[in-house]
C-alpha cells in the first residue's frame, strides 16, 4: 500500500492540486461556476488520488488565499464562542475588527465577514473531499479494502464540515461526490433533519469501513468518525447513539487522559493521550502550516516573548468565576450560593479549580514560568485580563517561532476532539437517558481527577502557584446524585474542562439555553464591561443567515 503523505506537515499546496482539487475557479464564491480544468477519470491514478486526499486533509488549516479566512473563519470556531457567556472579542478598541464586536453583542447580520469566511472555508473543504472521493473511486490499482478505508477518511472529514454548517447556519446546500454541478443545488433542497441524516450515515459508514489505527499522525481512524458521530448525535438529541459511539472510542483502548492538564499545551505531546482528532501544525517548514487559527489571539506578552500579539478571544469574568470551588472542592452549581467576590486577582480568598490557571493568564500568576501582569494585556479599559493560554506553549520551547508574524506561532496541534470531551459526551448521554448515573459520575470524576493531580509547582513550565492560590478540586460523591443534579454537574464540567476550545456556544444551542444564558450574562457582565449595555440575543438569531455575498452570487438558489 502506498503511504499517504503526512497530512498537514507535508501538505500539498501545489497550484495544480489547489486549482484542480477545488472543482471551482472563483475565490469569491465556490458554487457560482461549473468546474474548469478538472482531472478526467482517465487521468486519475493511485498517486493522483492519494494526492487529492492529502489536499483534502490540508483544508483543516483553513488557510486558503490569505490570513483573514483563518483568523475569522477558523477550524476551532473561537469567533462563534464570543457569542456565548464564555468569551470576549478582545483585541484593540471596540471598533477594531468591528464585525467580531457585532458577534459579541448578539448582532449578527448576513453581511458579516465571519459568515462569509466560514461558509467559504467549509465549502472549499467539502469540494476537496468530494474530489478526493471521486478520485479514489476511479483509481484502478487500489485494493478494495484500501479504497474503502481511504473513502471512509474523506467521508469523515466531509461530515465534519457539514456538521459545522449544521450548527452555524439555518439553511445551506448539501451535495456529495455524485453531484457534478454544485452550483445548481438549492439551499432549500434538503431540510436540516435530512442533512443531519446524511451526516450520520456518512459517519456510520466511515466507522464501519475505516481502520482502527493509522501509521501516520493526523490521519483519521474509525474512532475519529465515532467521536464526531457522538457529537452530532448529542446535537440532535439522539442520546442512545451518542452513548454507543462515545463508548466505541473509550473502549478502543487507544486514548487516555493527560497526566497533567498542562500537557495539552506541549507540542512534544502532539498525537498522544487525549488527541482523538487533531489538526497537524508545523513551525519547521512553510508559514502556511503554522496555526493561524489561534495566532491572532496570542497575548501581547511583556518583552514580546511571543513576538507581540493581538490578544483576541479573552475569557469573560463569568467564565473565570465558574472556576471557584466550595469547601468540598466542587463548583458552585447553584449560582445563588456562589461568593459575591470575583475571581479577578491572585490572592482571591476562596478555593479555586487549578484549571483556571492552565486556561487563562491571571495577573499575579505564572504564565509558562513568566510573570503575567498588566503589560501582557492589550486593552484593560475595554476588556478583561484573561488572555487564553491553551494554544501557546512556553515561549522558550524550541517548537515556538518568535519574532515573526503570526505571533505565538508553534507546531502545537489543535485538537478538535479531546478524549476528555468523549468521556463527558458519554456521561451526558447517560444522564439524559436517566440511566447509568453512577457510571456517568465516574466519567465526570475521571476528568476532575486529572484537574486535581495537575497542581504540581515543579511541573515545567510552571503555571500554578499553590503558595498564592488555594487550589481545591474533589470528585462528586453518591449522596444526592440524581438526574437533575448530574445534568448540572456534567454541563459545568464541560464548561470548565473545555473552556476556550470553541464549544460553549454550540453546547448552549443544543441544550436550548443559548438565549436565556447569554442574555443573563449580558445583564450581569455589563456592570464590568459597558459595551454590553445594549447587547441582546433573540431566538431567531441563534442560527446564522446565509452570507449576503453567497446569496448575491447564487441568485434564486439561496433566496
Amino acid at each position: 500500500m502506498k503511504n499517504l503523505k503526512h497530512t498537514a506537515k507535508k501538505a500539498i499546496f501545489a497550484s495544480a492540486i489547489f486549482a484542480l482539487g477545488m472543482a471551482a475557479t472563483s475565490c469569491n464564491d465556490l458554487l457560482d461556476t461549473k468546474p474548469q480544468g478538472v482531472f478526467t477519470t482517465e487521468q486519475i491514478g493511485d498517486d493522483e488520488a492519494i494526492d487529492m486526499m492529502t489536499s483534502a486533509y490540508a483544508t483543516l488549516l483553513c488557510h486558503y488565499f490569505g490570513n483573514n479566512e483563518s483568523f475569522a473563519g477558523p477550524i476551532n470556531n473561537w469567533v462563534f464562542d464570543i457569542r456565548s457567556d464564555d468569551a470576549q472579542k478582545g483585541g484593540g478598541e471596540l471598533g477594531y475588527e468591528v464585525y467580531m464586536h457585532e458577534f459579541s453583542i448578539g448582532n449578527v447580520q448576513s453581511d458579516n465577514p465571519i459568515l462569509d469566511f466560514k461558509w467559504r472555508n467549509n465549502y472549499f473543504s467539502i469540494s476537496r473531499c468530494n474530489t478526493a472521493i471521486r478520485a479514489l473511486k476511479s483509481a484502478g490499482n487500489l485494493s478494495e479494502d484500501n479504497r474503502k478505508a481511504y473513502i471512509a477518511e474523506m467521508k469523515t472529514l466531509r461530515a465534519y464540515y457539514y456538521f459545522d454548517q449544521l450548527r452555524i447556519f439555518k439553511k445551506f446546500p448539501y451535495f456529495d461526490e455524485n453531484v457534478t454541478d454544485p452550483s445548481s443545488v438549492s439551499a432549500s433542497e434538503y431540510s436540516r433533519d435530512e442533512i443531519a441524516g446524511f451526516i450520520t450515515e456518512d459517519l456510520k459508514l466511515a466507522y464501519a469501513d475505516n481502520v482502527e489505527t493509522q501509521s501516520e499522525p493526523g490521519r483519521f481512524n474509525k474512532f475519529v468518525a465515532a467521536a464526531i458521530l457522538a457529537r452530532v448525535a448529542l446535537f440532535n438529541h439522539d442520546y442512545a447513539t451518542a452513548e454507543t459511539y462515545a463508548d466505541y472510542v473509550i473502549k478502543s483502548g487507544q486514548y487516555s487522559l493527560y497526566p497533567n492538564f498542562l500537557d495539552m499545551s506541549k507540542p512534544e505531546m502532539n498525537n498522544q493521550y487525549e488527541s482523538v482528532m487533531a489538526v497537524q501544525f508545523s513551525s519547521a517548514n512553510s508559514p502556511d502550516q503554522y496555526n493561524f487559527n489561534n495566532c491572532l489571539n496570542c497575548t501581547v506578552s511583556e518583552g514580546d516573548v511571543y513576538g507581540n500579539g493581538d490578544d483576541f478571544y479573552l475569557g469573560s469574568q463569568d467564565l473565570v468565576n465558574a472556576f471557584r470551588t466550595d469547601e468540598s472542592g466542587l463548583p458552585y452549581l447553584d449560582s445563588s450560593k456562589a461568593p459575591s467576590e470575583n475571581l479577578d486577582h491572585a490572592d482571591y480568598a476562596g478555593n479555586v479549580d487549578p484549571r483556571v490557571d492552565f486556561t487563562f493568564g491571571r495577573i499575579g500568576m505564572p504564565w509558562r514560568s513568566y510573570n503575567y501582569n498588566e503589560n501582557w494585556c492589550r486593552n484593560l479599559n475595554n476588556y478583561s485580563q484573561y488572555s487564553g493560554k491553551k494554544p501557546y506553549p512556553s515561549p522558550d520551547s524550541p517548537f515556538v517561532k518568535v519574532g515573526i508574524v503570526p505571533w505565538g506561532a508553534s507546531s502545537l496541534n489543535y485538537i478538535i476532539v479531546r478524549y476528555a470531551d468523549v468521556l463527558l459526551m458519554k456521561a451526558e448521554a447517560l444522564i439524559e437517558q436517566n440511566k447509568g448515573l453512577d457510571e456517568a459520575r465516574d466519567l465526570i470524576n475521571q476528568v476532575r481527577a486529572k484537574a486535581a493531580r495537575s497542581v504540581d509547582p515543579n511541573y515545567t513550565p510552571i503555571d500554578v502557584n499553590p503558595m498564592v492560590a488555594t487550589y481545591l478540586v474533589r470528585e462528586y460523591g453518591a449522596p444526592g446524585w440524581n438526574q437533575e443534579y448530574a445534568r448540572k454537574a456534567v454541563r459545568m464540567e464541560r464548561r470548565l474542562e473545555l473552556a476556550m476550545e470553541g464549544l460553549r456556544w454550540f453546547d448552549l444551542i443544543r441544550w436550548g439555553e443559548a438565549v436565556n444564558t447569554v442574555n443573563a450574562y449580558y445583564a450581569k457582565e455589563k456592570s464590568l464591561f459597558h459595551y454590553l449595555d445594549n447587547a441582546h440575543l433573540d431566538e431567531a438569531d441563534i442560527f446564522c443567515p446565509i452570507p449576503l455575498n453567497q446569496v448575491d452570487n447564487a441568485g434564486d438558489l439561496y433566496k
